[in-house]
């Protein structure tokens, strides 16, 4: 069976976003410092339609964590658009006409609507029932490969408390933001995790974690 992984940037204080997020700052006041590692990569610049870009020891990283995974999962925030119904006119997404996943996409919401298939072969599903409705159409859809949780913390805690996620990278940046979102938790406690895979980046380290069942 296919593995779920997750991996996200973190601030030495544990945040995985900065305070007051909004749709025009969604990733908080701060959030950006957790990626700038990531947007300097030639491979990510690439992924995204930009030239450029540097290769360093955290290309890899990258790369590994994008190879292998068949299909994503994604909470309501990181797709974007506001919480409630949806509008008669959609939100479509942050990414413009061609996002960078290729590959099918769930998005966990409390709001039903029509499929959203855009260029690259990206399709956007909307799930309504929930964590284990989501994992198993996008088991299905990844075709044996893995499937990658992508975004913010809130959908990623969950599959953690149901114990449903095998392999976890936590890309530890050098910055304070005191306040924020958080992985880990109270919800957290219990939850056996084993170090299997150290990598020292510019300005960042990565950290590669399987879940202990």
């Amino acid at each position: 069976m296919s593995e779920l992984r997750y991996s996200t940037s973190m601030s030495l204080d544990g945040f995985v976003a900065g305070p007051d997020q909004s749709l025009e700052n969604p990733l908080g006041i701060g959030g950006q410092l957790l990626h700038q590692w990531v947007v300097e990569l030639a491979a990510w610049r690439r992924d995204h339609g930009q030239e450029g870009g540097e290769v360093n020891a955290s290309s890899a990283v990258y790369e590994r964590e994008n190879a292998g995974a068949g299909s994503i999962i994604m909470g309501r925030n990181m797709f974007g658009g506001g919480p409630g119904p949806w509008a008669e006119d959609p939100w479509q997404g942050w990414w413009g006409d061609d996002p960078p996943f290729h590959m099918p996409v769930f998005v966990l919401t409390h709001h039903a609507r029509q499929p959203l298939e855009l260029k690259g072969g990206t399709t956007f599903t909307f799930v309504t029932e929930g964590i284990g409705a989501a994992l198993e159409l996008a088991r299905e859809a990844a075709d044996g490969k893995d499937v990658a949780i992508s975004g913010g913390a809130e959908v990623a805690k969950q599959y953690l408390a149901a114990g449903l996620v095998d392999e976890i990278g936590i890309h530890l940046v050098p910055v304070l933001l005191g306040a924020g979102v958080r992985l880990f938790d109270d919800s957290s406690a219990g939850i056996g995790l084993e170090q299997v895979a150290v990598v020292e980046g510019p300005g960042v380290t990565h950290l590669t974690l399987r879940t202990v069942r």
